[in-house]
């Protein structure tokens, strides 16, 4: 599955990875089809700085990567396991315990 990163995929990629420097391509000249793979699986060096990367979001980003992943076009399942725990966790206390269940529920996560 492929998308085209939007302007708010880019900027909020830019804001969780900033040492890829505005890229969006893999080393090998891919453009990554989701935004929260890359960083949990290339970019973050460990769980925690997988967390602290994205604390950096404001509401409405968040807001937006849970949209995304409601639509099946952000891949939450194939986070590492933590990634999947901290981004859960990060919503339920940045937006609400309402949309966590929501998106565990569509997940098949409930």
């Amino acid at each position: 599955m492929s998308r085209e990163f939007s302007q708010m995929d880019k900027q909020i990629f830019d804001k969780l990875a900033p040492e890829a420097g505005g890229s969006t391509m893999s080393k090998m000249g891919h453009s990554y089809p989701f935004i929260l793979r890359p960083i949990s699986h290339k970019i973050a060096q460990s769980a925690e700085d997988f967390r602290e990367r994205l604390e950096k979001l404001d509401t409405t980003e968040l807001d937006y990567l849970v949209e995304l992943a409601m639509e099946e076009k952000e891949d939450i399942r194939s986070l590492e396991e933590e990634d999947v725990d901290s981004f859960m966790e990060l919503i339920r206390n940045k937006l609400s315990p309402e949309r966590e269940k929501e998106l565990k529920a569509k997940l098949g996560f409930a």
